[in-house]
């Protein structure tokens, strides 16, 4: 394929106007920046739309939304029903990953609104007959656009009203028939038909774009020898152990090959003692680069044996994309302009003043040579989904340019639109946003510095609220290789549970750093640091996995409830509960909140104790009344964790958790 340096966004302009289209359409949602953006789905998912449609006067309307794949010439349209306040909604179903559109129209309805003034004349005692002839010319209209079957059925309908007019002076019952209404509904008068001044387009990615369960690990810390590094072959022994955790992804940080020069060590120490393996994003040296694996690791041949044998477990591999050099990356000699020299004559390494980071080269998006640089980026992409990789967990984004991003994520989906972009992005939140507006499929979020009650219901109330969750998609991780939370430190085991749990039920992607994690690892290397102390990022590290005190347990089940239960398989429809620990005031410890499917089959609530010291117990008022039931009403909840079946009747109950035992319910909730 021919590469192109093309952006590509729909033209916001006005159509030809017919002056019989009276319904207007406004306010489409999603519609992510006057559909400059596209929206997103996953494969298989359902889309809602929502639009503010309405007419002069007090005609009925009928609406659809109408979809198809992009480059496809025939629309599949869907009804939409009203709502409040002339708004309207309706959904359509997408399949396979790739490019969609999609639009709203809408029309007056002759037939229904001729229909219901026949209704209220009826109730006046009125004359109708001459009405009766109106509805029977529709009828008519309607029989001429049908098709045979539908045709011969409305003629004798429009013979019948006319027949009993004639011979009782109305013909109610034929005009009034239900059989008839469904015959008219199915073949509408669209001559005068208002359609969206907007096509508006639609993302649609794989399943694990909008449900993913990652598990980071770093492969040359397991080893089958303690102490030696470990390959790809020692680690396909150990997917077994991710699978039966309950995650689907697995993540791996950098596997190339590692500069020498500058080699950081143990603790980020600026000298590496001999045989320390240095950082594994200081990528390259005289063995290679990005397309290439350290070759303690193994070899390409190894690399793709251990991707099909991940996919035997049902575990998708991520790799982790870092456009940065070491200085011993071949780039550097093969293509110097890609860099920034300094006037002594050296390269510019990486800074955020006053920290240096000397064995690590950024490079330079403002080359003169920007085309060629592009292409070899955009390559290294192809070339690992070559070897199975359709997952990719990219480092720092936003300190790359955005236009290389739209560019490159673009031209490599027109070719494998089941490709996912993980933005590793802790910075400003219109950053984070540009890049969900550009492709990328998920975002790192600020969770792990979201702690309070208060912290946590506002930042997912910006998450689910639109433009934001139009486009941007949060993975939610409790830790990582560079991020070890004060929370953790601290907390001891009841904060890691806390922790997991609340990235598990609020966020339908979420992911953790281990074994770390689940083994409870909370030293920093000083006070006040949000680092590991020993980190892997420096060092080979022998784990224990099965310390005293571990989580895998709570993990594991964690991870079954999410696969078990659809409603924690989305992130947006998510409502929190109120708890009081006495009339009036809000409990500040306890957070509830419920999540329902799309097809409302499945409603979980979760409860849990941000406390990880202290029981707390409060009365939480379920909402009864948003799905349709008395406020007396009785259902049952069951705890997923421990088993435990409860009767509730009524909206305030009460709830009590002790982090020593278990911070939190996940609650499946049957109304039957």
């Amino acid at each position: 394929m021919k590469d192109t340096f093309l952006r590509s966004a729909p033209l916001c302009s006005p159509r030809e106007f017919d002056g019989r289209q009276r319904a207007v359409i406004e306010h489409v949602s999603p519609e992510a920046y006057g559909g400059c953006h596209p929206a997103k789905a996953v494969e298989g998912g359902r889309v809602q739309v929502e639009a503010d449609i309405f007419v002069d006067g007090a005609d009925m309307l009928r609406a659809e939304v109408c979809f198809r794949p992009a480059g496809t010439a025939d629309w599949e349209c869907s009804p939409m029903e009203p709502k409040d306040n002339d708004r309207w909604g309706g959904s359509f179903n997408v399949g396979r990953p790739g490019p969609y559109e999609y639009t709203v129209q809408a029309w007056v309805d002759h037939f229904s609104t001729w229909r219901r003034g026949l209704v209220k004349k009826i109730e006046a005692l009125q004359d109708v007959a001459l009405d009766l002839e109106i509805g029977a010319l529709l009828v008519d209209a309607a029989a001429g656009r049908a098709g045979a079957a539908d045709a011969k059925k409305l003629n004798a309908s429009a013979a019948a009203i006319r027949a009993k007019g004639r011979a009782k002076g109305k013909g109610v019952d034929a005009a009034l028939d239900a059989a008839l209404a469904i015959l008219m509904e199915r073949n509408p008068d669209r001559s005068a038909v208002s359609v969206y001044d907007r096509v508006l387009p639609l993302t649609v990615e794989q399943e694990k774009a909008g449900f993913s369960t990652w598990y980071e690990f770093f492969p040359r810390s397991w080893g089958s020898v303690p102490g030696k590094h470990g390959t790809f072959r020692d680690c396909m022994e150990r997917l077994p152990f991710i699978a039966g955790m309950g995650f689907d992804v697995v993540y791996l940080p950098p596997i190339h090959p590692i500069g020498t020069t500058k080699r950081k060590g143990k603790n980020n120490a600026l000298k590496a003692e001999p045989g320390e393996p240095g950082s594994c994003w200081a990528i390259g040296s005289p063995e290679g680069g990005h397309k290439s694996v350290h070759p303690e690791l193994g070899t390409i041949e190894d690399f793709t044996a251990f991707v099909a044998a991940a996919g035997a477990e049902g575990i998708a591999v991520a790799l982790d994309i870092a456009f940065q050099c070491s200085p011993d990356h071949p780039w550097v000699q093969e293509h110097p302009d890609w860099f920034r020299w300094r006037p002594d004559g050296t390269v510019q390494f990486a800074e955020n003043p006053p920290k240096r980071y000397e064995d690590i080269l950024p490079i330079d998006f403002e080359t003169a040579d920007w085309q060629n640089l592009w292409i070899e980026l955009k390559s290294i992409f192809l070339f690992w989904i070559g070897k199975g990789v359709k997952i990719f967990r990219v480092d720092n984004p936003h300190t790359k340019a955005f236009g290389f991003w739209e560019w490159a994520i673009a031209s490599i989906r027109a070719e494998h639109p089941d490709t996912v972009f993980l933005a590793e992005a802790f910075t400003r939140p219109k950053l984070m946003a540009r890049l969900g507006k550009i492709g990328y499929s998920q975002s790192y979020s600020y969770f792990t510095w979201r702690n309070t009650k208060h912290e946590l219901q506002e930042y997912m109330k910006e998450l689910t609220t639109p433009p934001l969750s139009q486009f941007m998609r949060a993975n939610f991780w409790p830790n990582t290789p560079d991020i070890l939370h004060e929370e953790l430190q601290t907390g001891g085991r009841p904060k890691f549970i806390i922790r997991m749990v609340l990235a598990a039920t609020l966020s339908s992607n979420y992911g953790m750093y281990g074994p770390a994690y689940e083994l409870c690892e909370h030293l920093p290397p000083a006070p006040g640091k949000e680092e590991y102390l020993d980190s892997e990022k420096y060092e080979i590290r022998e784990w224990d996995l099965d310390r005293p005190g571990n989580i895998r347990a709570e993990i594991t089940r964690i991870n079954r409830i999410r696969r078990e239960n659809a409603a924690l398989q989305q992130t947006p429809s998510i409502s929190f509960l109120t708890i009081e620990d006495s009339p009036g005031h809000e409990n500040d410890w306890l957070m509830g909140y419920v999540k329902q499917s799309d097809d409302g089959g499945n409603i979980i609530l979760t409860v849990v104790n941000l406390d990880h010291q202290r029981r707390r117990s409060g009365w939480m008022r379920f909402p009864l009344e948003q799905f349709g039931l008395s406020h007396d009403h009785a259902f049952r909840v069951e705890d997923l964790f421990s088993g435990m079946q409860y009767e509730w009747r009524g909206e305030w109950n009460y709830v009590e958790l002790d982090p020593s035992i278990m911070p939190a319910h996940v609650f499946r909730v049957s109304f039957g």
